[in-house]
């Protein structure tokens, strides 16, 4: 008896016929980034308003009870390098890391691609939004939180020492933090589409970033909940690929195949077995024996056929 064994690949192939046009793709997300930055330095000027907002946004973490910003600022300051990591990790991983994210889901899983672009572009353009309507001076600008700029201090920094003349950067866009949302969803992202037993390992990215972006004062812990709460609205919305499509992704041949071999595979361990019955035995001419009708039943001899004339 022939058994066919299932077996899981360890990656899979891409479905190539969900791949969108490269070209198309990198104009695309280019242009998105690119709004998004102009966007931003069209809400500069704000500044009376971003610092009563931050004042607001301080007093309320106080009622709600959340825990000081400072109180993490200080577990990093006492290490000079630890405060540089942390700075260069605010700098340097948060548009890289989203960039690299993208990149391998186009090429090795291009319905991931498609969702995760698609909520990333959601989340961005609802965050954008947001600072328009609600410009948010950082904690490190804020006297009453007493909280150190790390990054002018110590270095690296992404930001100009003079935040109402900064025209590289918005500074005044601190609510939501895209930083923690960009890096939730890359974990989120890649624990979708992938099935690796070390995949929930992502999950330290976004936590690494929220530490960070807390310890070098550049957002509040309201920033961080407001991003993820507008992110789970939108992967609410925005569905997630089939997983019969997804991390398996497979051509049409393949996934043939993989159906024969477990129909096959089934057949031979459940199915029952039927065994062809014998045709019944043919009593000889001669050892026949003659059957007696019952009395009073007239015996109608055999027709004459001629045969055998």
């Amino acid at each position: 008896m022939t058994t066919y064994a299932r077996t899981e690949p360890t990656d899979q192939e891409p479905d190539i016929r969900a791949r969108p046009p490269l070209v198309r793709e990198f104009l695309l997300v280019a242009g998105l980034f690119l709004a998004y930055k102009l966007g931003r330095r069209a809400a500069n000027g704000h500044v009376e308003e971003a610092f009563r907002n931050a004042g607001n946004v301080w007093d309320l973490e106080r009622a709600l009870h959340l825990p000081g910003e400072g109180a993490v600022q200080g577990l990093v300051l006492h290490s000079q390098p630890l405060i540089q990591a942390a700075n260069t990790y605010y700098a340097a991983v948060h548009f890289p890391a989203t960039a690299l994210f993208l990149v391998w889901l186009y090429w090795r899983r291009p319905l991931h691609y498609l969702w995760s672009r698609r909520v990333l572009a959601v989340l961005t353009g609802g965050a954008l939004v947001l600072h328009l309507v609600f410009p948010l001076a950082p904690p490190r600008m804020l006297p009453a939180a007493g909280l150190v700029d790390t990054g002018q201090i110590y270095g690296p920094t992404v930001y100009g020492a003079m935040p109402a003349t900064d025209t590289m950067a918005n500074q005044f866009a601190a609510m939501p933090s895209l930083h923690v949302g960009w890096a939730v969803m890359v974990a989120v992202g890649l624990i979708a589409a992938t099935r690796s037993r070390w995949r929930w390992f992502w999950l330290l990215h976004p936590a690494i970033t929220l530490l960070v972006v807390v310890a070098t004062a550049n957002h509040y812990w309201l920033d961080a909940i407001a991003v993820v709460a507008m992110l789970a609205v939108a992967l609410a919305v925005l569905r997630m690929p089939d997983k019969r499509m997804g991390a398996g992704a497979r051509t049409g041949m393949s996934a043939r195949r993989d159906a024969m071999r477990r129909d096959a595979a089934r057949t031979d361990a459940g199915a029952p077995t039927y065994v062809a019955a014998s045709p019944p035995a043919r009593t000889p001419v001669e050892s026949a024996v003659p059957v007696q009708a019952p009395a009073g039943i007239p015996v109608r001899a055999p027709a004459d056929t001629g045969a055998g004339r």
